[in-house]
């Protein structure tokens, strides 16, 4: 098929779709005398350029045109509505050099720096050197540039409006331009006919619409990435459900930019399920309460009092994701593991139930609204996202993908790979054996009626701290599984310095019954060796302890070889790589089987308690000194 029947039908095909549906929303005189007589002909374009007249212009231009422009004329010398915005695009009469015309090329880019890329440099010299097409349009330049051309003879199309706010967009040939300027009509039109009260249909709409429902079939089986693509395509063409359906795929790939799930949030049938995920992200970002009143736009009036009780509880943290069925229990079932820190267990519990989810309606493909529960959401990752999607749910067959990887590491050594700049570059916990989390307030808590708080990040536990000042050294630590029969509760960056002459363990009280561990770590202090601290009580009484301080050692009571400090902590040790501590967090771990969950502590939500003081009151005769510091102007 040569170049110029190539061209042929697409641009009938165009001209035909236009003139049917121009024919019915919009008034004669509203028509242009150019738009009238392409109405009449149905065709968009002009009479065909000779060859003679092709030739004569590269003549006057100096250049031969390239492949897809050429063809492009011998079929249409010119053409109207490409896309919505350019209303005439030049034939071989009206092409020119643009020469900076629009006074551009100082802004784009602003400066040509050191890193500049090929792009940059390409993009620099368009303006001065590219033709323009562009003849009547909407403050539109349409740029073709011999400077930019691909291995197959093509020079590229830069299109610039102003008022889009964004740097030109780059098409890779004439023909792509076009391509992508009759989407832009299809898409147009779609919004225009439907407030005219007419349905755009025609064979382009059917076959699109068609594709749509066999990549929602395709998602659900797990064929995710052949539905993306598929419904990327009818959503640039505006077609109905496919920006919605893609949504939710995008989302489970961790992409929020410009993911807003289109008419389901206004849905009552998918409100449920979209709007915690919006009222998460709106306050994330701290959005104004005007921004959220603009999501409701459309909505009724029960679908705005669901969404408006969906952002309080997702702002007092209560919002919990529910489901039906099987996979409904399977939910609460991970919700447990999950706020005791066993995230890869919850996942697995979910990973296991995926395939008995079943959606709300034809237009839901995934349980996206996971990702809005404040215990389940973190577990979310790319890779897990992209798991949930292969794997195919809702009755549908299909290959079950490879599970994805564990993210917690075995043991407690991975607490110095931390930045250490991070949340967790000092930290103290108390390990207690025999007892369940939930059971930890009634032995580390200030009193016998400690409560564990609903579960939040550990940053938002170190702000729950003390506002005021006292000797009482008392943490707000995040509670949670430390492995098979053991539990654990630990604070991120003590606000306090360790003092060993009155330090007293949580761990002692703790241990009634049963043996607890604690451990104070802080390797930041400036330049110094910094500090480990490690005790063992069991039945209420401290069976052995040791403290590692500036490179000074003490102890107390009969220390087990396994954690003779001396092995642990030799003195050639490079301070600043803390491999003293993660052979003691290794020596801890093997011997007591205990683990802490880093997904958890570094992106989830825990349950916290406020613990009993880590020293003890002052005595009698001893003075203690309080300085607050404030910031602020005199």
């Amino acid at each position: 098929m040569t170049e110029t029947a190539d061209w042929r039908p697409f641009l009938e095909r165009w001209s035909q779709e236009w003139a049917g549906t121009t024919a019915h929303d919009t008034a004669d005189d509203e028509l242009s005398a150019g738009d009238q007589e392409a109405l009449r002909a149905r065709w968009l374009g002009f009479p065909p350029a000779s060859e003679e007249r092709v030739r004569a212009l590269e003549e006057r231009l100096g250049h031969r045109l390239p492949p897809s422009y050429r063809s492009f004329l011998t079929v249409s010398d010119g053409w109207r509505n490409a896309g919505g915005f350019v209303y005439l695009l030049a034939g071989t009469d009206d092409v020119r050099w643009h020469q900076d015309e629009a006074g551009l090329s100082e802004f784009f880019p602003d400066e040509l720096e050191d890193d500049r890329t090929p792009e940059d440099v390409l993009l620099a010299g368009m303006w001065e050197r590219a033709l323009q097409l562009d003849v009547e349009s909407d403050a539109v330049y349409v740029l073709l540039d011999p400077g930019d051309v691909g291995d197959d003879g093509e020079w590229a199309v830069y299109c610039y409006a102003s008022w889009r706010a964004s740097p030109p967009e780059r098409y890779a040939s004439f023909r792509a331009f076009m391509e992508d300027m009759y989407r832009e009509f299809h898409h147009l039109r779609v919004t225009s006919t439907d407030d005219a009260g007419v349905e755009f249909v025609n064979l382009t709409t059917r076959k699109l619409d068609a594709s749509v429902e066999a990549a929602r079939l395709d998602a659900l089986a797990g064929r995710y990435e052949r539905a993306e693509a598929v419904l990327a395509e009818a959503a640039s063409y505006g077609r109905p459900r496919a920006a919605e359906l893609r949504d939710q795929i995008l989302r489970l790939l961790g992409e929020t930019y410009m993911v807003d799930f289109g008419t389901l949030a206004c849905d009552p049938a998918y409100a449920p399920e979209i709007f915690p995920l919006l009222a998460a992200e709106h306050v994330d970002r701290g959005h104004d309460d005007a921004v959220w009143g603009y999501r409701l736009h459309g909505a009724s009036e029960a679908v705005r009092e669901l969404a408006d009780d969906i952002l309080r509880r997702t702002r007092e943290g209560t919002y919990r994701y529910t489901a039906t069925g099987d996979f409904g229990r399977a939910v609460e079932q991970a919700r447990e593991q999950a706020r005791w820190g066993e995230t890869d267990a919850a996942w697995r519990t979910l990973r296991a139930a995926l395939p008995a989810w079943r959606p709300l309606g034809p237009d839901h493909l995934a349980p996206v609204g996971l990702g809005a529960d404040p215990l389940l959401g973190p577990l979310l990752t790319p890779d897990r996202g992209r798991e949930l999607l292969a794997t195919p749910r809702a009755g549908q067959a299909g290959e079950v993908p490879a599970p994805a990887a564990d993210r917690d590491p075995p043991g407690l050594a991975w607490l110095t790979d931390e930045d250490p700049g991070g949340l967790l570059a000092s930290y103290r916990f108390v390990l207690v054996e025999s007892v369940r989390p939930a059971d930890l307030p009634g032995r580390l808590g200030t009193s016998d009626a400690s409560e564990l708080s609903e579960p939040m990040a550990l940053e938002c536990a170190r702000r729950q701290r003390r506002a005021d000042v006292t000797w009482q050294d008392e943490a707000v630590a995040a509670v949670g599984s430390a492995g098979p029969d053991w539990s654990f509760a630990l604070e991120a960056r003590p606000l306090s310095e360790f003092a060993e002459h009155r330090f007293v363990s949580p761990g002692t009280a703790a241990s009634r019954g049963t043996r607890a561990v604690t451990v104070w770590s802080d390797p930041t202090r400036a330049r110094r060796r910094g500090l480990f601290h490690l005790s063992v009580a069991e039945d209420g009484a401290e069976r052995y302890a040791f403290t590692v301080r500036d490179g000074e050692i003490s102890t107390r009571g009969p220390v087990p070889d396994a954690f003779a400090p001396d092995r642990l902590f030799p003195s050639e040790d490079p301070h600043a790589e803390r491999l003293g501590e993660r052979r003691a967090l290794a020596a801890l771990a093997a011997e007591f089987g205990v683990r802490l969950p880093r997904a958890a502590l570094t992106g989830g939500c825990l349950h916290a308690v406020r613990t009993q003081p880590w020293n003890r009151p002052p005595a009698p005769g001893e003075t203690y000194l309080i300085v607050r510091v404030a910031h602020g102007q005199p």
